[in-house]
């Protein structure tokens, strides 16, 4: 009898904690994912309103230090405080030492992208970037403010605090782009957002975490920070290497304005997976490392965001690639019209994009991070390669690179993810068979649409399109995988349709 009654205790124990455990996980999604919706809805009013002011040369210099400062920022050391929210114990001088090598990295940058500034103008033939450059290089000094609080927080599985932050972020960014935009000073509203941006977010996020930790410099006994900091550093390198390298090529062959076009193009159709992505694997990695450190298997909860991701932004890409002769002119005016065949074009290659970012969080919580340097490693290849080839095609040949090499490399990533976290491929398939469906139908109803609202002005096109295409994609799903539409919703609304939800147990 004794023995029931601890049996059925411990039962009850455990169901309590996996309830908890997805409230939490859950209440962190709202907060990380719906905030990240509010403030990337300030940002796009801005940078639309701003992307009407200035013109796509200026967009062009701004891509191009961008690629700079992305190269050298694999080195700013996030990856060492990464380490700290798959630790399973850390100390103040744990924290103290990220903290120094956070710093170190900081400053080391700061001073190597001063001194590395001219020749970056030299190379792509823009004397104007040194400036540029110079001037960014103050965001490097913010980095270890923000980095470590943002791990302390996650490791907390807190975000509602980091959330509210990047509202903040969000309206300080448009405000200062946007004002010094219409005040007349050109790529320089670029730049100053930015900067203005990462100031609130190191102080904000400073205050959140309660950072009263000094750094230590004395990096002895932190050979675990180290290794898999650097395992990490390793991706972001290779990561870089895979996103930039369009732009450092394209910089030195292209017009400024082409450049232009084509970044900003690139920029619209990553707003989806580069906004709204990240914040999901923020919560997702410290999620998976509590299950898999707790014994409890991965791939249930893995497989369910995979689906939930497909069935977001799937339809918004499909949406996008077949709207954007409407969209663009909506958006950017008429001067941007040679950017709706190349903006069209680079949806149809995201949603194997989103898929491919999701999975890294899964193998690295269950400390398999050799196969996120394999994966990185695998664009890292992919990617440049086939920029070369497509570069003598114009922007256009961009655009058809990544028809390759994004789908190429989501084959390469899930090949090396699914066996780890014990999924077969049919069953994601089955997973994601509903996105696929719907959104054919979708894309189909509205092609069919589309020759009676020719006519019409792009906004109002958009305001027929748009509703048309949400429910013939929402109808879809409802009539052919109703339990799927009812679940996928009750995650987006932070509420539990049934006790599987959330799954946290085998």
């Amino acid at each position: 009898m004794v023995k029931g009654v601890f049996v059925t205790n411990e039962v009850s124990s455990a169901a309590s904690h996996d309830a908890g455990f997805a409230t939490r996980v859950r209440s962190a999604l709202a907060w990380r994912w719906g905030t990240q919706v509010l403030a990337q809805l300030i940002t796009w009013t801005s940078t639309f309103g701003v992307i009407r002011i200035l013109d796509p040369a200026d967009y062009g210099l701004f891509a191009m230090t961008q690629a700079i400062l992305t190269a050298l920022a694999f080195m700013n050391g996030y990856s060492f405080a990464t380490s700290l929210i798959q630790a399973d114990n850390i100390s103040d001088r744990r924290v103290g030492q990220v903290f120094g090598m956070l710093i170190v990295a900081g400053v080391m940058l700061a001073v190597g992208q001063l001194l590395l500034a001219p020749y970056a103008a030299a190379y792509y033939g823009q004397p104007k970037v040194e400036d540029m450059l110079q001037v960014q290089a103050v965001i490097f000094l913010a980095t270890p403010f923000i980095a470590l609080p943002s791990a302390l927080l996650a490791r907390r599985i807190e975000f509602r605090s980091q959330g509210l932050v990047n509202l903040l972020c969000a309206i300080t960014g448009a405000s200062v782009a946007l004002g010094m935009a219409w005040a007349g000073y050109g790529v320089w509203a670029l730049v100053f957002a930015p900067i203005a941006m990462a100031a609130v977010r190191a102080i904000g996020l400073t205050i959140s975490a309660r950072l009263l930790v000094w750094p230590v410099f004395d990096f002895r006994g932190a050979w675990d920070i180290i290794s898999f900091g650097g395992a990490l550093t390793l991706c972001q390198l290779l990561w870089i290497v895979q996103s930039q390298s369009d732009i450092f090529i394209a910089g030195r062959v292209f017009s400024a304005y082409d450049v232009g076009i084509y970044s900003t193009a690139l920029f619209l159709a990553l707003i989806i997976s580069g906004k709204f992505i990240p914040p999901i694997n923020e919560v997702t990695f410290p999620a998976l490392a509590e299950l898999h450190k707790g014994g409890k298997p991965v791939a249930p909860f893995f497989i369910r965001m995979l689906r939930t991701v497909a069935l977001v932004t799937a339809p918004l890409y499909i949406g996008l690639s077949v709207t954007a002769d409407a969209v663009v002119p909506t958006i950017a005016g008429e001067k941007w019209a040679e950017m709706i065949p190349i903006l069209a074009g680079l949806a149809l290659a995201m949603p194997f994009f989103a898929l491919q970012i999701v999975c890294s969080p899964a193998t690295n919580a269950i400390g398999k991070p050799r196969i996120y340097v394999a994966t990185s490693a695998a664009g890292a290849i992919i990617f440049p390669t086939v920029f070369l080839f497509g570069i003598s095609g114009g922007p256009m040949g961009l655009v058809h690179a990544w028809w390759i090499a994004s789908p190429l490399l989501l084959a390469v990533t899930l090949a090396l993810t699914l066996p780890a976290i014990q999924i077969r491929i049919g069953d994601l398939l089955k997973e994601l068979l509903p996105a696929l469906v719907g959104c054919a139908i979708m894309a189909g109803s509205v092609l069919l649409l589309k020759p009676l609202v020719a006519g019409l002005a792009a906004p109002l096109q958009l305001l027929i399109l748009v509703p048309i295409g949400g429910f013939a994609y929402g109808a879809s799903l409802w009539v052919f995988w109703p339990s799927v539409m009812r679940e996928t919703w009750s995650m987006l609304r932070n509420r539990s349709s049934d006790a599987n939800d959330i799954p946290v147990s085998a």
